[in-house]
């Protein structure tokens, strides 16, 4: 699937990642201008604190009136139950806000995620990213990349000359897990997060520190761009990781699942190989465990 032939065409990448920003930026901007003064739960989804706010429906349903504009043959499937079939080989996977929780609190580490995908992206391990965007409204942050391009942080607040500045991504991470900051998330399954739980307390005598921020787009950039050496998680969705997983690759890192492997459910894994082989020993035990504990009949 990573031999696709879109990927020996700069031009078709590039006009891709272009909607992706059009898409991020519509949808963050929307998020943070029209959020209400008190946030309300709209619904709940695998369990009572897996939230949906109206605010995450607006920004699918935005998301959707854009892409249907400017790309009116694709696919797209949305975290909130957008799925249209599409005619061209290419679907948007859409994260309407990453960081709902975040979000609830008017906590600022949250972001819209949207990426390019070929394959099947209804069936894990089917579909490959090609080019992805992860906003975050707050700081202004925009993540960018697309396959063979490297990857682009632009921080939107302007400066004097009303440009935005932009910086390509390269990072220097801990060249061992000892001297790591890593990062993890936990899912909403009670009995998963007692077995992450676990997990963490056998990392963390092993790293420099742990960070926990509630978005996982964000999280995986933060890789990216040098704010964290590593990250971890288990029980990821599709759209979580998407934009991401452009971005870390092509700022020069791995985005991998167990054994080396693509990411999966059972782990998702960012950063230098060599740390991850050493991470991964630490953490697959337990989250592998969570995972089919998750997912066995009661």
């Amino acid at each position: 699937m990573e031999q696709h032939p879109i990927l020996s065409d700069p031009e078709a990448l590039d006009a891709l990642l272009a909607v992706a920003a059009d898409v991020a930026l519509s949808c963050g901007r929307l998020i943070v201008a029209e959020r209400p003064a008190r946030v309300a739960v709209a619904a709940t989804k695998t369990s009572p604190i897996d939230i949906v706010t109206d605010m995450d429906r607006r920004s699918e349903e935005l998301a959707h009136q854009v892409l249907a504009e400017l790309r009116p043959d694709d696919g797209i499937v949305g975290e909130e139950g957008l799925d249209r079939p599409g005619t061209s080989g290419i679907t948007w996977l859409v994260d309407p806000i990453d960081g709902t929780v975040n979000y609830l609190y008017d906590n600022d580490e949250y972001a819209v995620s949207v990426a390019a995908v070929v394959g099947d992206a209804r069936t894990e391990g089917a579909w490959f990213p090609v080019a992805g965007v992860v906003f975050n409204p707050v700081a202004g942050d925009v993540f960018s990349a697309r396959r063979g391009a490297g990857a682009q942080l632009t921080r939107l607040s302007l400066t004097d000359d009303g440009h935005a500045p932009t910086e390509r991504l390269s990072p220097s991470p801990a060249d061992d897990l000892a001297s790591s900051l890593v990062g993890t998330g936990f899912a909403y399954d009670a009995r998963v997060r007692a077995r992450q739980a676990d997990a963490v307390a056998r990392v963390l005598p092993r790293v420099r520190d742990i960070r926990r921020h509630g978005a996982a787009s964000l999280d995986l950039c933060a890789v990216a761009c040098g704010r964290l050496d590593a990250y971890y998680e288990a029980n990821l969705n599709s759209w979580d990781l998407a934009a991401a997983w452009v971005v870390v690759e092509e700022a020069g890192l791995v985005l991998r699942g167990p054994g080396g492997g693509r990411p999966a459910r059972e782990l998702t894994m960012a950063g230098r190989p060599d740390v991850l082989e050493a991470l991964e020993a630490l953490v697959t035990g337990e989250v592998v465990k969570a995972w089919a504990g998750a997912s066995a009949t009661p």
